[in-house]
């Protein structure tokens, strides 16, 4: 059978002397392995349009045990993230979390616009990589199931207080005057205003607020917490992005 779609290579891995396995983004599969043979050869039209951060209008089909990809055209190809090797590190992390939360054999035209307009963004300084990573981490969390409750206060209903408390392992927000807990993270107003943006804005609107780098600085590193918890994983790209943002 045969399949024709757009996708995001996330992932590469070479595979003998001439071939390699793609993971890929698609917006009507979601996660999609699939094999490229011959691609490792520089002659080889496939080997740029399946590299890593390529989106490309892509035709495979199913194998006896695996898909193959026999036509690849590409749309964007990113190549301002190879430049710089900060922006490369916050892609990479980019990848993992899209390849480890992304859903496989259903829609995902969701995660794929994060992933293409956080790529885009980052490529061309149109936001803040801290900016970036705060809402790529905690949009595709709510995506895949992990949203946290931030409309109000979880014991009283309180909508704000000049400070809100976070419950990052259940994932709640309560006010001034019912937090307790010492695993509560005291965050404020401006950082939960942010926060909710992030997970209940349309994706027209998702990137569209402004904040200092000291509040873009606590977001991020909220969010980053919230991610690692939730989820229950250690990324390694986001251990080497964070060394190399600390060179």
């Amino acid at each position: 059978m045969r399949y024709n779609t757009k996708g995001l290579i996330l992932r590469e891995q070479n595979i003998g002397e001439r071939d390699k396995l793609v993971t890929v983004l698609t917006e009507d599969m979601g996660i999609v392995k699939a094999f490229v043979r011959g691609a490792k050869s520089i002659k080889s039209k496939k080997h740029s349009t399946t590299g890593q951060f390529c989106y490309s209008q892509l035709s495979f089909y199913s194998g006896k045990d695996s898909y193959i990809i026999d036509e690849a055209q590409s749309i964007e190809m990113f190549f301002e993230l190879r430049s710089d090797i900060e922006k490369l590190a916050l892609a990479q992390y980019f990848a993992e979390l899209a390849c480890e939360l992304s859903p496989q054999d259903e829609q995902a035209t969701d995660y794929l616009r994060l992933m293409l307009n956080a790529l885009y963004m980052l490529a061309h300084d149109k936001k803040p990589a801290q900016q970036l990573k705060a809402i790529v981490e905690l949009r595709i969390m709510s995506l895949s199931g992990y949203a946290p409750n931030l409309v109000a206060c979880e014991r009283c209903g309180e909508f704000e207080t000049p400070t809100m408390f976070f419950d990052v392992e259940h994932g709640l927000l309560y006010c001034e005057n019912c937090a307790s807990g010492n695993a509560l993270f005291p965050l404020p107003l401006r950082i939960v205003t942010a926060m909710r943006h992030i997970v209940f804005s349309s994706l027209e609107k998702l990137f569209s607020f402004k904040m200092t780098d000291s509040e873009l600085s606590e977001l991020s590193y909220i969010t980053e917490i919230y991610t690692k918890v939730k989820s229950d994983r250690n990324f390694k790209t986001l251990e080497f992005y964070n060394s190399m943002r600390t060179l």
